[in-house]
């Protein structure tokens, strides 16, 4: 039954059951057959199929709530058992916003595995909304998210400090001015992430005290990641708000150029998030790691 229900857990979220058998290393029809026997243990259709796509029936939703719930349950088991004989092991689930992503959780995870090394770490990339929707479908068990919005299922913790800054191309006529004006940057051609964007939020947020709404702006484009913002930038005279973080080896290599606003400092925070009132043994130990490398209070 344990297996049966990760063939359904892994059929329901990835909606095929060719790449689920491909995860599991198993053929389709051993796929199909175990979907089968589930079905006729309960009596239910747990898919609903239309030619080649499937869908979650209301019975198959119900039963991915209670895998998740006993998979969640495996995880703490795992994770218990191990400590008591001075390992620690199992699953971990991660998920992060794209900037986060890209420049910063790489080298936390990296010393994170050096110190354990039995520990297994899956990380889930997307914005700040698809990371706390994944979070409340209990998809990861934390994630480290920008932005200012907050869900009051979710709990924040502050983690690292950051600044967003404009910035552009370092052969862009803009650079010879020391300050920019608001009415100047009302005439810049901007790139801009997309909507659900923590960054995007954050702009938003800051421009607000100038008077300046996001419609306002003249925006070129909008990008769904901060690395293909910088390749445009270098290719052209638009302007973009990006996190200090994500542009060191292009200020360094003097690719790109910070640009000065009068007026207007946008700083924000990464927040680490779980659920409210849920603690996970393996993400306790992930934050006071990264905790120690930080130097921040949990």
């Amino acid at each position: 039954m344990d297996f049966r229900l990760k063939v359904f857990y892994t059929v329901a979220n990835r909606l095929s059951f060719t790449k689920a058998a491909t995860e599991l290393f198993i053929t389709q029809p051993a796929v199909s057959k175990h979907i089968q026997e589930l079905e006729e243990t309960y009596k239910i259709k747990l898919f609903d199929r239309f030619g080649n796509k499937i869908a979650l029936t209301n019975a198959g939703s119900i039963l991915l709530t209670h895998t998740n719930k006993i998979f969640e349950v495996y995880r703490e088991i795992d994770f218990d058992m191990s400590s008591l004989i001075n390992q620690q092991r199992g699953l971990l689930r991660i998920g992060a916003s794209t900037t986060i992503s890209h420049y910063i959780i790489p080298p936390l995870l990296a010393r994170f595995h050096q110190k354990l090394k039995d520990v297994k770490v899956n990380l889930k990339n997307g914005n700040t909304e698809q990371i706390e929707n994944a979070l409340l479908n209990k998809e990861i068990e934390i994630g480290i998210v920008e932005g200012q919005s907050k869900n009051k299922a979710i709990k924040y913790s502050p983690f690292l400090k950051d600044e967003l800054v404009l910035v552009c191309n370092a052969s862009n006529p803009l650079i010879s001015q020391k300050e920019l004006t608001k009415k100047e940057l009302l005439q810049m051609r901007f790139l801009m992430r997309e909507q659900g964007s923590g960054t995007l939020e954050v702009i938003e947020y800051a421009l607000k005290p100038l008077d300046i709404n996001l419609s306002h702006l003249q925006i070129e484009m909008e990008l769904g990641s901060t690395e293909s913002i910088k390749s445009y930038l270098i290719n052209s005279n638009c302007v973009a708000f990006i996190s200090i973080h994500a542009i060191e080896k292009e200020l360094k290599n003097q690719e790109l150029v910070i640009l000065d606003i009068d007026n207007l400092v946008i700083e924000r925070f990464f927040y680490i998030i779980s659920l409210q009132g849920k603690t996970d043994p393996l993400s306790d130990l992930f934050v006071k790691t990264i905790a120690n490398q930080y130097n921040f209070k949990l």
